[in-house]
């Protein structure tokens, strides 16, 4: 039931758009749209189909794209780094790297005469930006302590890039799922803590024992807007942990693509479409698509621990090597970062880089005798092991820097604001605070301790920028959404009002 020209006049214009032409099609004309230059591209294909290679048009930089790279599990090899710290660096104070809250990266700055070359170079080391936007899957999420953890109970390494392969045709585009009603997020979880943060996700698979067998639990559904927020529900399913993982996503998303809502977008993600159905008809929907019967869930799953963030420094099961988590301040890289980054990964592990949902980076297989050393490297003052309480969980998207959708500046603020707090204030725990720039909420202020999330304000009379607060969200296990408490707060009356929140709140206490 794929949207045809036909079908398409009754639809919204994004279902047109795509009928018209499918968003793979413009890779053939990459190399005719870097010579003609952006403003000679028709708008369609400038400002959605090029979404469809990761290439995204930035209306408040005109001329300097974002590329969102696919990096499944969030791991990349030391070379891999290289070339995109080599991409950045080309373009000076307006490249740089941001990680995203889906293991991911995204570049900034790109102009597009340059994309052929980057993508050619991409693919001599394995890199990909394909269908990372738009009506996609986006970047497949996995536990960052995935063949590390001692406690770990599913490697899910192999599992994600196999899913990712199977949507992407190897990285080489697959027309098969370019044309989703919405875009679509799979995680797929191994171990205790919900790392992957399950709950939000499209697809998520948590461990779970049946019969003294490990698998997967799958829940469904989960998903942010404008609109509606939702948590993922049981689709009462539980598969091996094996390549029934792959098949199962893929009958999954055949069903969603074939019968998913198309005519209003804003109703157009998964669980609308479990809404209208019912869960007992998706699943049986599902199960006809997968070719075989699907088995009944286990009681209960594996995710019975609080959440971890990584930061600092711990033994892996193999004897004689650690991790050490880096916190990079709001995810944000630029450059000589990345080459040092790279270089560090090299000299003193295997040359691996780590990539976490809350923005942060681990450098994995550091051994004993090299640990000192390793924690001599000035990088480490920047992106520390032990950062400040607060800034530690802080977590930012873009923001209006970049991004035409926010509603104010993130990053920037996000900084300035938690140095504030953490000059005024002893935290006696740690706080989640998750700044967003729009309900996009692509930096999960519902799964915040607070949450903030970009609106306009009032203030003397005049609109201003401000944030609605959202308090509750808890991540790890029994993980639930928070809710907006407060709306309309001006930015520019933030700092008090946060200072309160965390006092009330046993979080903190003034500074004696």
């Amino acid at each position: 039931m794929t949207t045809t020209l036909e079908t398409a006049p009754s639809l919204n214009k994004f279902e047109k758009l795509k009928a018209q032409k499918d968003g793979l099609l413009v890779k053939e004309e990459l190399e005719q749209f870097a010579q003609s230059g952006w403003e000679a591209i028709d708008k369609t294909d400038l400002e959605h189909r090029l979404k469809w290679l990761g290439v995204f048009y930035r209306p408040v930089t005109p001329g300097k794209f974002m590329v969102r790279m696919r990096i499944p599990n969030g791991i990349l090899t030391s070379t891999q780094m290289l070339i995109l710290a080599e991409v950045v660096q080309r373009y000076g104070e307006d490249g740089n790297g941001d990680i995203t809250t889906r293991q991911n990266i995204q570049l900034r700055g790109i102009r597009l005469e340059d994309v052929p070359d980057i993508f050619r170079r991409f693919e001599q080391v394995g890199l990909t930006s394909v269908q990372s936007g738009m009506d996609n899957v986006r970047n497949i999420t996995g536990s960052p302590m995935a063949g590390l953890d001692g406690n770990e109970l599913i490697d899910t390494r192999e599992l994600v890039q196999k899913v990712q392969d199977m949507i992407t045709n190897n990285g080489n585009g697959n027309p098969e799922f370019t044309n989703l009603p919405r875009k679509f997020n799979i995680a797929i979880e191994g171990g205790r803590d919900n790392s992957v943060h399950a709950e939000i996700n499209d697809v998520a698979f948590v461990p779970a024992y049946k019969d003294g067998q490990l698998g997967f639990n799958v829940v469904v559904g989960g998903f942010f807007s404008a609109k509606r927020c939702e948590a993922a529900i049981p689709l009462n399913v539980w598969l091996p942990a094996n390549d029934d993982v792959v098949d199962l996503c893929r009958a999954i998303l055949i069903v969603y693509r074939d019968y998913g809502l198309r005519a209003n977008r804003q109703k157009s993600r998964l669980m609308w479409l479990i809404d209208e159905w019912g869960i007992e008809k998706f699943r049986a929907e599902v199960e006809t698509e997968f070719g075989r019967t699907l088995p009944m869930a286990a009681l209960a799953d594996e995710m019975d621990w609080e959440k971890r963030d990584h930061i600092g420094v711990y033994p892996q099961k193999q004897s004689g090597l650690n991790y050490a988590g880096l916190h990079v301040p709001v995810g944000r890289l630029f450059a000589q970062d990345m080459f040092e980054l790279a270089r560090m990964a090299e000299v003193y592990g295997s040359g691996e880089i780590r990539l976490t949902v809350e923005q942060n980076i681990i450098i994995p297989n550091i051994h004993n005798s090299r640990l000192q050393a390793f924690l001599a490297e000035p990088l480490l003052e920047q992106f520390s092991i032990n950062p400040a309480p607060l800034s530690r969980s802080l977590v930012s998207c873009t923001g209006a820097q970049f991004c035409n959708f926010a509603l104010i500046d993130t990053k920037n603020r996000a900084l300035a604001t938690i140095k504030a707090l953490e000059a005024e204030l002893e935290i006696t725990q740690g706080v989640r605070i998750h700044w967003t720039g729009c309900p996009n909420s692509c930096a999960q202020p519902q799964v915040a301790d607070i949450g903030l999330m970009g609106t306009k304000a009032r203030k003397d009379g005049k609109a201003v920028e401000g944030v609605d607060i959202y308090m509750g969200g808890k991540v790890g296990k029994d993980a639930h959404l928070g809710k907006c408490v407060q709306k309309g707060i001006p930015c520019d009356d933030l700092l008090p009002v946060l200072r309160d929140l965390l006092i009330e709140n046993s979080w903190a206490k003034p500074k004696s």
